[in-house]
């Protein structure tokens, strides 16, 4: 039995629709993020499911239960903020104790729900602390402590790691995977970074104008895009337009000074339609010119970046225009330089290709 449903869950407000015919089916146990840029609807939807929001239509299930027009604390959900939410005038044990105490828990079983809490996050031994004695990530694991304490049927996050420094975050990520697992509790998540999505959740629901493009396991929504959203913001991704073009050799687009690139999938589109086409930097070959081999676009390179683990290029494309191509440090084509003519080979699998919207077709 599904832990959480949403069933065609829409807000509306006068003139704008925050999030429209929501369904999403989370299984127990699972971690799902709603991924999307900003104002695509995803902390509307979290909102509605932790009722602080209530929704126009639609429903919310919790352990099939109909939840949509139960206040918060009636809902058996937990919501770690952003900002934390921590009360600065409470020590550790009583911001994690807070929940507890509302629910007509006290005594040695309050204690020992808070010292369970504490422990799950790696911070037994430090409820006598006040929040301003601890760092930034302390204090997130003190929030998700008092969140889990009253062990809720599902844990929400909004954007929970915004505010920590790369590092930091980095480590959040691994520390809050881990917690989840071992508690086993379902958990929905939301972020605007594709990294902490993927890098964290069972599956990913991206949303894009309050609408669902694709809800799926981080790989499929990586190498399998069900939309050209989905394509273009999963990944580092260039941005192309052509037309299509179809020929004995299937299905291509053809680019800016007459260049060509194979399609793989081209279902619902005809000779001489407009396309918007993404190819993401990370699945560009890049080579000498004269070394040119398979599919691909001939051009010079303009700008080499040094950028840690990668080097990335500008390669400006013979006919106009420019794309952005980027290499491992430690691989055989880190070194070339800006001014030499390359190749930049790309694999049907790889070119994404849709309609432009309100594009027409030609002749």
């Amino acid at each position: 039995m599904p832990a959480l449903i949403l069933d065609r869950l829409e807000k509306r407000y006068e003139g704008h629709t925050a999030a429209a015919g929501v369904s999403l089916s989370v299984k127990d146990g699972e971690f799902v993020s709603l991924l999307g840029p900003s104002g695509c609807g995803k902390t509307t939807v979290l909102r509605m499911v932790a009722g602080l929001i209530a929704p126009t239509s639609g429903r919310i299930l919790v352990d099939d239960r109909d939840i949509t027009r139960l206040p918060p604390n009636r809902r058996q959900v937990g919501l770690v903020f952003q900002s934390y939410a921590l009360f600065p005038h409470m020590t550790v044990f009583e911001n994690v104790a807070f929940g507890l105490r509302r629910q007509g828990i006290a005594g040695a079983a309050l204690r020992t729900r808070v010292e369970q809490a504490l422990g799950s996050v790696r911070l037994s031994g430090l409820g006598g602390r006040m929040p301003r004695q601890l760092s930034g990530g302390q204090q997130q694991r003190v929030a998700v402590a008092r969140s889990i304490a009253p062990r809720p049927s599902i844990l929400l996050f909004d954007e929970p790691l915004s505010n920590l420094d790369a590092v930091l975050r980095d480590e959040m990520q691994i520390e809050l995977k881990r917690l989840q697992r071992e508690v086993g509790i379902t958990t929905l998540f939301v972020t605007h970074d594709q990294t902490e999505a993927m890098s964290m959740s069972d599956r990913v629901c991206v949303l894009a104008g309050g609408v669902v493009q694709q809800f799926d396991t981080p790989e499929a929504i990586y190498h399998r895009p069900a939309t050209g959203f989905v394509a273009g913001f999963i990944g580092k991704p260039n941005r192309l337009q052509g037309r299509l073009a179809l020929g004995g050799d299937g299905p291509q687009a053809e680019l800016q000074g007459g260049h060509r690139l194979p399609v793989e999938r081209a279902e619902g589109l005809a000779a001489g339609d407009a396309l918007d086409v993404v190819v993401r930097q990370e699945d560009i070959s890049i080579q000498p010119l004269e070394d040119a081999a398979g599919t691909g676009l001939p051009g010079r390179i303009a700008l080499r970046s040094f950028v840690g683990a990668r080097v990335q290029y500008v390669v400006a494309l013979q006919g106009g225009g420019e794309i952005i191509a980027d290499t491992p440090t430690n691989g055989p084509q880190s070194g070339l330089a800006a001014g030499e003519e390359v190749w930049l080979g790309v694999r049907p699998q790889h070119v994404y290709a849709t309609r432009r919207v309100g594009a027409e077709a030609v002749a």
